[in-house]
């Protein structure tokens, strides 16, 4: 399996999941933390993958979602955005809705 399959597979198995430097206990980087930290405010239950792990991984996820940085959160499959747009959403109200929706 290469890294857009094994990247697919990992989206279709977890409702949320956050591509991210370390993981939800040890994050690596302040946007990492900062993505976390707004899950977790949300009540969000998610999965994480360590992109600092496999290079390939790390290079082939903005391929796979045409975004450059890293985190990148996806909600039931669908690409949501990184660390300012979950700030924004969070702000907004709509992240809460998005995790809501994706947790009944």
């Amino acid at each position: 399996m290469n890294a857009l399959e094994t990247i697919k597979q990992q989206i279709e198995s977890n409702m949320i999941i956050l591509f991210m430097k370390g993981n939800a206990e040890l994050p690596m980087c302040g946007f990492s933390a900062r993505a976390v930290n707004i899950l977790k405010a949300c009540g969000a239950e998610f999965a994480t993958v360590d992109v600092l792990q496999n290079e390939e991984i790390r290079q082939s996820i903005k391929a796979f979602s045409n975004w450059p940085t890293i985190p990148q959160l996806y909600v039931k499959g669908e690409f949501i955005g990184g660390s300012d747009i979950l700030a924004e959403m969070y702000e907004s109200g709509e992240l809460q809705q998005v995790i809501n929706a994706a947790q009944l």
